[in-house]
């Protein structure tokens, strides 16, 4: 497992400690999961984007949502 270090500002320290303390848990953890959420996040994020490109260069038909309903039989 690899280490590094962060400055926090004050305000933001403290907050994290309140959150591990409130928890029962270390502020080390606080962190490790926050940012484990936030990659995958990102992660998502830019896998959509290079999604949409692909498709917008592929030119390939796009359909509303009413079309899709109507095309899958779930029009109200």
């Amino acid at each position: 497992m690899k280490q590094t270090a962060v400055r926090l500002p004050d305000a933001t320290y403290d907050r994290l400690c309140a959150l591990a303390d409130s928890s029962g848990r270390t502020p080390a953890s606080c962190i490790l999961e926050a940012l484990e959420r936030y990659l995958e996040d990102i992660e998502d994020l830019h896998a959509a984007e290079k999604a949409a490109a692909e498709h917008r260069n592929s030119g390939s038909r796009t359909f509303s949502l009413d079309e899709l309903d109507n095309y899958l039989g779930l029009e109200d």
